[in-house]
């Protein structure tokens, strides 16, 4: 007997149904979810897709494919919502709308749990005591307000472990980025005074700031305290400087998110801009993945509702195309912030004007990707054609080790794709292996690989998903590609093509040679595009092993052996560094000049005489 797919299979689905409100999955014959749905009636809504005819190609093509369906029921229709983005979110399906950059944004914070508040970029749970302002686009957008609050208010951005530790005023007071109150140069009063400046600024009320510190500048001239005089002169140009390189800030909208789409040739992006304090604070662009032929509320309400997982959604969201159902969107974003969410389509005044702007760098954003995309696909069909690949690569892995001398030995892995460099996916290994000897390139990349496989074969056994890649490339010659032939064979793997890309005899940069298994070397012309495309793949899987290296030993030169030991925290490093001088001569102290120390007990002494002395 013959099992019934499409919408026939559909139509018995249909009977066992009621009118409840839901969310319900299709699935192909492999069990892979195909679309993940929700709906206020499902019966209603299910019973569309068991009508044979009246489809777009699209959802017909998705109809074909199914091959059993699963069902949830909700209470609410609100509820079905928030059960379809988290399936969606985990499930990733092929015909679902899907938002492949899900990252949180930073804000900045002023944190409130010091006497003298520190403000500093905050990115990830709000678990900290004191003041967000956010989201920034990006960490680019913070680093400059804070530089630009710093000129300003003198806040200082130093930790309290650091602060503590102060017994003259640093750089930063030196060049006017601080008021220095880590040693006395401000009072407690007029810090506070600063913060909630500063508080008021992010805020927007910048010109109340500048009208108050003009009248303390006119008085501190009055009472002839002209250093003080002066001191508020460079604030108030440092503030005008700040207000004249600033994007153009509303009036009218002191907190929205705009939000604009543009849908061509089967590929969207959203452009999403932040205003906070009537400040424009940075805009991002995404490419959310799309299933077919949707509609652009369809695709509006899917990206929105994902967007907004993960992050508190301001008081006004103002859209460039309206949503499949806004008034379930809005009471879903409201439930979410804890107060009202506005979720408004403008068509005139400066709320239009805005969103225009937006939908404006939305259509040249995607524009641009499309250029890149197409030139990128050219590259590697190339690549496919040189290397006598089966089909372009979608996924290239290209793996480089770095090292001196053995030492700080880290692993890099780089992917590229048909849209460039893909860096949230890129990896680094610290080497593990004690039977690795230093140095050994070979027994570096065979941890590597081996790991990175092997977690591949333990995640996705059946490869359902795109994180197998169909292309390595290693940097190396005969030898390494030898190497990793061996290894990827004990893994079991033995069908991912892989490339050496090795120097030819003099070195130079343009006279590579290509590696491999079982064919003979070969080169690419000086000048032929596939040669650069390789090169830079090879180049940037070299820049990110060395900024690992490089990171890892600038970390351990930095490390000081009193942090090993349990229970020595920053108060009593500081009075065995202050009464000894150095960590070494900690080291090599005796029980009795430990346990003289303020603040190292008799257990604690000998915890410490222990850790550096009982190792043999």
């Amino acid at each position: 007997m013959t099992q019934k797919t499409g919408h026939a299979l559909i139509q018995d689905y249909v009977r066992t149904l009621d009118g409840s409100p839901g969310v319900y999955r299709m699935l192909d014959a492999q069990g892979a979810v195909l679309y993940v749905g929700k709906a206020r009636d499902l019966r209603a809504r299910v019973s569309n897709y068991a009508r044979p005819l009246g489809h777009t190609a699209r959802i017909a093509r998705m109809i074909r494919e199914t091959a059993s369906m699963m069902f949830l029921t909700t209470r609410t229709e609100t509820e079905a919502l928030l059960l379809e983005q988290n399936l969606i979110k985990q499930l990733k399906p092929r015909y679902n709308v899907l938002l492949r950059d899900d990252k949180s944004f930073p804000n900045i914070l002023v944190a409130k749990s010091h006497d003298f508040p520190q403000i500093k970029k905050h990115r990830g749970a709000k678990s900290e005591k004191g003041d967000y302002y956010g989201p920034f686009a990006s960490a680019g957008a913070v680093n400059r307000t804070l530089t630009q609050l710093q000129r300003v208010f003198l806040l200082r951005n130093c930790t309290d472990s650091v602060f503590e530790s102060r017994t003259r005023p640093c750089l930063l007071y030196q060049i006017k980025r601080c008021s220095a109150p880590c040693v006395g140069r401000i009072s407690h009063d007029e810090y506070a005074g600063l913060v909630r400046d500063a508080e008021r600024f992010l805020q927007g009320k910048t010109t109340a700031i500048q009208s108050s510190l003009a009248q303390e500048m006119a008085e501190a001239s009055g009472a002839m305290e002209y250093e003080r005089a002066a001191a508020l002169r460079d604030r108030i140009k440092a503030l005008t400087a700040v207000q004249s390189v600033q994007a153009i800030n509303p009036r009218g909208v002191s907190e929205a998110d705009i939000i604009a789409l543009h849908i061509e040739h089967g590929q969207a992006c959203v452009q999403i801009f932040f205003i906070r304090g009537n400040q424009v604070w940075g805009n991002r662009d995404f490419y959310p993945r799309l299933g077919g032929a949707e509609s652009p509320d369809e695709v509006m309400q899917a990206f929105m509702m994902q967007f907004y997982d993960n992050k508190p959604p301001p008081r006004q969201i103002l859209l460039s195309h309206g949503l499949e159902d806004p008034e379930l969107a809005a009471d879903v974003l409201s439930d979410r912030a804890g107060r009202k969410v506005e979720v408004l389509v403008p068509q005139r005044g400066e709320k239009f004007e805005l969103v225009t702007n937006a939908l404006r760098n939305a259509r040249e954003s995607l524009a641009r990707r499309m250029s890149e995309s197409a030139a990128q696909a050219k590259l590697l069909q190339g690549l496919a054609d040189a290397f006598d690949l089966p089909a372009p690569p979608r996924r290239i892995e290209v793996y480089d080790n770095s090292h001196i001398m053995g030492t700080n030995a880290v692993g890099g892995m780089i992917v590229a794709g048909p849209e460039g460099f893909i860096k949230n996916q890129y990896r680094k290994f610290n080497i593990k292996g004690t039977e690795i000897t230093p140095g050994d390139d070979f027994g570096m990349m065979k941890e590597v690989l081996t790991r990175r496989f092997k977690r591949l074969q333990k995640e996705d056994p059946d490869r359902q998903t795109e994180a197998w890649p169909d292309l390595l490339l290693i940097d190396g010659g005969a030898g390494q590609v030898s190497a990793v032939e061996e290894i990827m064979a004990d893994l079991g793997v033995e069908d991912i093509p892989m490339i050496g890309v090795a120097k030819g005899v003099d070195r130079d940069h343009g006279k590579e040679e290509f590696h491999r298994p079982g064919k003979r070397p070969f080169a690419l012309r000086m000048n032929d595009p596939v040669l650069y495309f390789v090169q830079r793949l090879r180049d940037e899987a070299h820049r990110w092993a060395i900024g690992t290296h490089r990171a890892k030993r600038a970390k351990s030169v930095m490390a000081n052996p009193l942090d090993e030991i349990a229970g020595i925290g920053a108060a009593r490093k500081r009075a065995l560094l202050a009464h000894f001088g150095s960590a070494k001569a900690v080291s090599r102290a005796g029980l009795v000049d430990l346990r003289a120390v303020e603040g190292i007990s008799a257990a604690m002494a000998q915890k410490i005489y222990d850790h550096f002395h009982a190792k043999g």
